[in-house]
């Protein structure tokens, strides 16, 4: 039997085989070759590229080329703020960082308060709330403020409002209805927005005067708003945005993603050590139903969310990955042990990012774009 997955801007749902989404999606694997490249030119490699965590991509070795040539790039990236950011939004945010500091360049965020508005139950009072508290997190992850440049739609709407017209402009409803799977039913609000989500691609080379290199490091389930982007560049005389795609850090359940709209299965970067602890401790494993069989029979570490979340976050040495890997898979470690010392990474760390989140606040409007 065949098992089903589903894997759209708005939803992620089963078991995702990454292998087919590639090639449902259309995009690259990213290759060893390419790492060995991208370790040269960064000066080293993130675990996150090293374990295939960010494992597909679309025009990556050309920004690479670019770079070489002496042609510095912008990074791109956003949220859709309809709640609490979770551990599995920092995931992308944490590597956008890293590749910042990297190379030296600017990023451009943005908060879709907009879209959240058009297809959420909320008011945009709401959606904007979340945005400035989403984007506490966003600094929180180490990102410079000096070159970070984060709005919501909704409070630079000017700006960006004439660049979405030229883009869509060249899009037709067909190809937005293929893309997306717009329905008679759909708000013709949504039916706009993938134009809006497309302005940042090309709104630095459109101040700038001159075409600039687009990277957008994010979760594979947004690639189709940016494969209108890469449609309608050629056509508007802009490069194509190029895009890095990572996996989605499973939830605390059995299957699936960590989701903001199921708290049992989400960690929140506003959750007290008690809550962290408690989710965490009733986490799904891969281990056998009792300690007996645990020690006799072992477990299977790939479908353990324990596992996944030091593989993901919380466990960057390898060595020592493997070891608690080969702990649940003999039977050596148990459960109890298991998560009790996961609970206590995890509580670690966000007592850090929640120093972060606050320092955050005195920058938070220097950052902010507003018209």
């Amino acid at each position: 039997m065949v098992e089903k997955f589903v894997v759209t801007p708005w939803e992620v749902s089963g078991k995702v085989d990454y292998d087919k989404l590639v090639e449902q999606f259309g995009t690259q694997k990213i290759t060893d070759p390419m790492l060995k490249r991208m370790e040269k030119v960064a000066g080293e490699l993130h675990f996150m590229l090293r374990r295939k965590i960010f494992f597909s991509h679309r025009d990556f070795d050309w920004i690479l080329n670019r770079y070489e040539a002496g042609e510095k790039f912008f990074l791109y990236t956003g949220r859709g703020p309809s709640g609490h950011t979770t551990l599995g939004h920092l995931v992308p945010w944490i590597f956008t960082a890293w590749l910042q500091k990297k190379f030296g360049v600017e990023l451009y965020f943005q908060m879709t308060d907009d879209e959240k508005y058009l297809i959420k139950d909320m008011t945009t009072k709401q959606t904007t709330a979340f945005a400035y508290e989403n984007a506490l997190d966003v600094l929180a992850c180490g990102m410079d403020p000096k070159k970070t440049h984060i709005f919501t739609n909704l409070e630079y709407g000017k700006t960006i409002y004439k660049q979405a017209v030229e883009i869509a402009k060249h899009v037709t409803f067909s190809t937005a209805k293929a893309v997306f799977g717009f329905e008679n039913s759909s708000n013709i609000g949504i039916v706009f927005f993938p134009a809006v989500q497309a302005v940042p691609c090309f709104l630095p080379s459109v101040q700038a005067g001159r075409n600039i290199p687009c990277l957008i490091p994010a979760a594979i389930d947004q690639d189709p708003y940016w494969r209108i982007s890469r449609d309608t560049a050629p056509k508007m005389g802009f490069y194509k945005p190029a895009q890095i795609h990572c996996k989605f850090l499973p939830g605390l359940g059995p299957e699936g993603k960590m989701s903001a709209s199921d708290p049992a299965s989400a960690i929140f970067t506003t959750d007290t050590p008690q809550q962290i602890e408690k989710k965490i401790m009733n986490a799904f494993t891969g281990q056998q139903p009792t300690k007996e069989l645990q020690r006799k029979l072992g477990g299977n570490p790939d479908i353990c969310s324990v596992c996944q979340y030091y593989y993901f976050l919380f466990e960057q040495d390898d060595r020592k990955l493997a070891e608690i890997f080969a702990g649940e898979r003999s039977g050596t470690l148990l459960a109890g042990e298991h998560k009790a010392d996961l609970a206590e990474r995890v509580k670690r760390f966000m007592a850090e990012h929640q120093k972060r989140r606050e320092k955050a606040k005195k920058v938070l409007d220097k950052v902010m774009l507003k018209d």
